[in-house]
Order: C-alpha cells, then sequence, then structure tokens
C-alpha cells in the first residue's frame, strides 16, 4: 500500500514510540502523585509541554493538554466564557462547523466568514466582521483539504483592537510550516499529535494567560483547571517527541513535501480537464487536492484503493456521505466538479517513485471512464 493521506493521519514515527514505550509499561505513575513514580512522571509531562510550545513559538504555562484537535476545537468554543456572537470561516473543519451550529441551537448568534475561490477569507469579511463585533472569532490557518494558507497574522492584526478572542486550528499547520503563537496574535490554538507522526489520542489547546475559559470536563483541576483527568502520559510523552522532531526537521520536511508536491502537479496536469483547486495561492508543502470533469470521487477513491493506493475525497472526519465537500461549494466550485474531489497529502516517507505509480494508475483509471 502506497499512503497518500497523511492530513487524515500519519504513521508513528519509530523515535517517537521509543520515547512512549516506558511510560507505557514501566513509568505507569501518576503525575499527581506525590512519590518518585508521580514526580517521573510529572517531569516527562513537564518536558512534553515544552517541547509542543517550542513547535509553535510559546510560552509552555499556555498548552493545555486534551484528547487531540477536536477536543481543543470544540474548548476553544463551547468553553469561552459569554460567548453570544461567533464567526467562523466557511471552510472550517467538521469539529469546529458542527459546535458552531450546535452553538446557534441554543442561542448563539453565528456568522459564517466567506473566501474567495482559492478559499481565502475574503476582505470584505473581515470589514464585516469588524463591524459586527462578534465575542469570539475562529479562522483555521491551514486548510486540511486545500491545503490553503490564510494571512492569518494579517487579520488578527485589523481586528486586535476590538477585544474579540480569536482561534485559530493549526492543526494541519503545526509541523508542516513555520508557525508562531505569539507573532499570529491570536489567544487560541488547537494542535493534534498523530497529524505530526506522533500518537492519536493527544493534542493540545494553547490559552492566552487573559483568556477566559469554563472545562468541559470537571474534576481533579489538571491542566490548569481546564481539563481534568488523569493525564494520558505515554500519549503526551509521544506528542513532546514529535513536536520535537518536527521543529527539528521543519526544513528538511519542508524541503522534500515540495519536491514531491512539484512533481506530483506536473503528472496531475498531464490529465485533460484536472483542475487543481487552490493552486494560486500559498498552500501547505504536501497537500493537492484535484477534481476531474464526469468522475465521482468516491468511486476512484476505491478503485484507486484496489490498486494499492489510500487517497481521499476530503476530510476524513466528514467522510461517509456522497455530497460535494462544504470548503469547496464555499469556494464557488461547481458542484458536479466537486464531488470528483480527490485530495493527495504527501508524508516525510513518501517518494518519487510513489508519485509516478500514482499518476500512471491515476490515469489509467481516469482513461477508463
Amino acid at each position: 500500500m502506497i499512503y497518500l493521506d497523511h492530513n487524515a493521519t500519519t504513521p508513528i514515527d519509530d523515535r517517537v514510540l521509543e520515547a512512549m514505550l516506558p511510560f507505557l509499561k514501566s513509568l505507569y505513575g501518576n503525575p499527581s502523585s506525590l512519590y518518585r513514580y508521580g514526580r517521573i512522571t510529572r517531569s516527562a509531562l513537564d518536558t512534553a509541554r515544552e517541547q509542543v510550545a517550542a513547535l509553535i513559538d510559546a510560552p509552555s504555562s499556555k498548552i493545555i493538554f486534551t484528547s487531540g484537535g477536536t477536543e481543543s476545537n470544540t474548548l476553544a468554543l463551547t468553553g469561552c466564557s459569554s460567548l453570544s456572537k461567533l464567526a467562523v470561516s466557511a471552510i472550517e473543519h467538521p469539529s469546529i462547523a458542527e459546535t458552531a451550529t450546535r452553538l446557534k441551537k441554543i442561542g448563539a448568534s453565528v456568522k459564517l466568514l466567506p473566501v474567495d475561490n482559492n478559499g481565502l477569507i475574503t476582505q470584505e469579511a473581515i470589514e464585516n466582521t469588524i463591524k459586527d463585533k462578534p465575542d469570539l472569532v475562529s479562522i483555521m490557518l491551514a486548510n486540511n483539504e486545500t491545503g490553503t494558507i490564510q494571512n492569518l497574522s494579517d487579520i488578527t492584526q485589523q481586528l486586535k483592537e476590538l477585544d474579540i478572542t480569536i482561534h485559530t486550528d493549526a492543526v494541519q499547520a503545526a509541523g508542516k510550516i513555520p508557525v508562531s503563537f505569539i507573532q499570529l496574535g491570536v489567544q487560541l490554538m488547537s494542535l493534534s499529535s498523530h497529524k505530526i507522526y506522533g500518537p492519536k489520542g493527544c493534542g493540545a489547546l494553547i490559552v492566552e494567560k487573559h483568556t477566559l475559559l469554563n472545562p468541559l470536563f470537571l474534576g481533579g483541576g489538571q491542566e490548569q483547571g481546564l481539563r481534568a483527568g488523569t493525564e494520558n502520559i505515554a500519549a503526551i510523552v509521544g506528542f513532546g517527541k514529535a513536536a520535537e522532531l518536527a521543529k527539528s526537521e521543519l526544513n528538511k520536511r519542508t524541503s522534500h513535501l515540495l519536491k514531491l508536491r512539484n512533481l506530483l502537479e506536473d503528472g496531475l496536469k498531464t490529465i485533460p480537464g484536472l483542475t487543481i483547486f487552490a493552486q494560486l495561492t500559498q498552500r501547505l508543502p504536501n497537500t493537492v487536492q484535484f477534481g476531474i470533469p464526469k468522475i465521482d470521487g468516491e468511486m476512484m477513491l476505491m478503485n484507486l484503493d484496489k490498486r494499492g493506493f489510500a487517497i481521499s475525497s476530503g476530510s476524513a472526519c466528514a467522510s461517509g456521505g456522497n455530497l460535494p465537500s462544504p470548503v469547496l461549494l464555499a469556494m464557488n466550485i461547481e458542484s458536479g466538479l466537486a464531488k470528483s474531489a480527490l485530495r493527495v497529502s504527501l508524508g516525510i516517507t513518501n517518494t518519487a517513485e510513489d508519485i509516478s505509480e500514482f499518476i500512471n494508475q491515476l490515469k489509467t483509471l481516469v482513461y477508463q471512464v
């Protein structure tokens, strides 16, 4: 199997697994305990917090460990104190979009920020947000389907005088492009371990110290009272190690992924009628989403699976339906073309040979239709 779906999840790096193993076997102490086993795991927890913080240029005291990106997004939106007006971009991950829908059902005012054909939030949308003055704005840093990267620092600069809390889902961006919590000017940021070659079931919400949140879970007061429950130390240690590796190898990984992406796009452009979405804007170095007229995306996905390729038709968290991607529809992509969408998201172990074989097999299938 040639795996080309790294935005859905990544395999655990062997070095990450090696760091985790002691905490899965012998170092099983509760970090809230005062005896030696507890102190050892507490130290490991603190180290991981520093490693994650270093990846996104934030003080370690602002890192709140969670079970993953979805919980971090939910905590950011539902935990925000006195939230009555919310604005989210029209291309958010389902964990943001569906949480916003639920908040609307219980009385919150929710507005969608429209995007242009490249998936970038429009200046008109920002100006309308300034007029509306919501309590919280949520804008993902990089889109999981198209790879489009928002000019978030420019947006926060425009909103900073309005006392608006700004959250960003940086799950796909961290580890693929340089990310600075401080320079972006946001108050809340979501991360996920399993997108950067760490374990599933672990993530983080970075919380600016003056931002007031109500916890989703109550109990032991862990994570500064914002995430009760005994910490998943093995997973957190793995997240920390994955973050450390992502930071130290960022330039090497980015260079490798860009070379593969360029090779992939060169091959895709030889297929008549194929459209690469958001091609004219800055995107993640590993992500290409494209559509082919008169092709059913999910059927093509299954045919490629039979030939040994794992790819996606969009967000793994929104799969299972035969409806066009809301992200592509928000970008004014025609419905038929949107339903043909396929996403290739490359990883650090992919090779030029993988790309060549994928293009050959895709062409064979397209020409059979």
